[in-house]
């Protein structure tokens, strides 16, 4: 190749921006699955790769850190409020839960759950409805199988939610910023495809639990306090098996505290500053390699978001280029795939550490469901 990116006096080959890009595009996908400590750390890596990545294509100036500053106020804002209000009414919401639980049935307040939790996500965001889900999942008290099929299924509606509005989750934040659209662009453009989904999740839910409770909850774990302040009974020796990995859960699982709320929302801000800087470093890789992808292609090529953060690809992909129908098909491929593994979104992450999930736990619901609706939605976004 022998043209040239010239940006505020630095001259770089076309190849030697390719080639530091390409460096960098693998190292942000393999550190956080070879190293804890990149893991656990995933924000300033994040950052200090986005800072290369900007470096490499010249894009780094006043103009950018302006944007970076910016971007991330709304959805940290949203997180830092609704947290708080969620730890303030934290008493409240177990009550209300347990008021709703002693009127209806599990299948009916499985499809309650996952509908409101997904559709409410866009407002409150999929980091607080995620808390909300492993709040109700705890005080539930569904057999093991139930409740991390539960877990999963609204995950996924949570992340088909959140995404209708740019303080719902990251990935929509970084779409909004990167395509300069207004605040309820996402819900115009995939609004039609994502409510809908959500709403068949909270059937597919109720349909599941059903059949995997019986319309039956699981035994309260011993000593611990029902909806009407009765204490449970030890649990019979020969339901030890399947109850006891769950049974100290609801006890065991971090209460929420002011100091995590704070930290937490500091913690988005600077991802999403990491994202922007991603999104602006990788502009040149986009505008070679991506934007003349058909849109059916690009739609299964983001099944990555199963093991990679769907955020993080929105940044290296959406470009402002693109035409409608390949946003769409961007989005909806990164949203859909993204709850397949632990990895691939905040929630699955999120409720995943505090319910103890396992990879594998999570692998064999989420995969086999996202594949069904990756599907779906390829024969309704391309088939009809």
């Amino acid at each position: 190749m022998t043209g040239k990116i010239t940006q505020e006096g630095i001259n770089l080959s076309d190849t030697a921006v390719f080639g530091g890009l390409g460096l960098v595009l693998v190292l942000v996908l393999i550190l956080p699955f070879v190293s804890k400590r990149v893991e656990h750390n995933i924000e300033v890596f994040l950052f200090v790769m986005g800072l290369v990545a900007a470096a490499i294509s010249g894009v780094l100036g006043l103009e950018l850190g302006g944007k970076v500053l910016r971007e991330p106020i709304f959805i940290s804002a949203a997180v830092l409020g609704a947290g708080l209000l969620f730890k303030i009414f934290m008493k409240h919401i177990r009550m209300g839960i347990h008021w709703l639980l002693d009127r209806m049935s599990v299948g009916v307040f499985a499809f309650a759950l996952v509908v409101v939790l997904g559709l409410t996500s866009s407002i409150i965001t999929a980091i607080i409805a995620s808390l909300v889900l492993v709040e109700i999942v705890s005080v539930l008290n569904l057999p093991r199988r139930a409740e991390v099929t539960l877990d999963v299924i609204a995950c996924f509606a949570i992340g088909l939610g959140a995404a209708l509005t740019p303080i719902g989750e990251p990935l929509s934040t970084i779409a909004v910023s990167k395509l300069g659209e207004s605040f309820w662009f996402l819900l115009r453009l995939i609004g039609p495809y994502a409510i809908p989904g959500v709403v068949v999740l909270g059937g597919y839910a109720a349909f599941r639990l059903r059949r995997q409770t019986r319309g039956r909850r699981k035994p309260l774990a011993s000593g611990e306090t029902g909806p009407e302040g009765r204490a449970s009974q030890p649990a019979a020796p020969g339901d030890a098996s399947e109850n006891a990995p769950e049974a100290t859960l609801a006890t065991s699982r971090e209460e929420e505290t002011y100091h995590g709320v704070v930290f937490r929302a500091l913690r988005v801000y600077l991802f999403v500053m990491a994202l922007v800087l991603l999104g602006e470093g990788f502009r040149p890789v986009i505008d070679r390699f991506v934007i003349g992808l058909p849109s059916q292609i690009l739609y299964w090529l983001n099944m990555t978001s199963a093991v990679l953060d769907n955020a993080t690809l929105t940044a290296a992909e959406v470009s402002v280029r693109m035409s409608s129908l390949q946003v769409r098909s961007v989005l909806m491929g990164l949203l859909i795939s993204g709850g397949m593994l632990i990895p691939g979104n905040i929630p699955n992450i999120i409720s995943a550490g505090k319910l103890d999930i396992g990879s594998r736990e999570w692998a064999s619901i989420g995969v086999p469901l996202g594949l069904v609706v990756m599907a779906i939605y390829y024969v309704i976004l391309f088939g009809l």
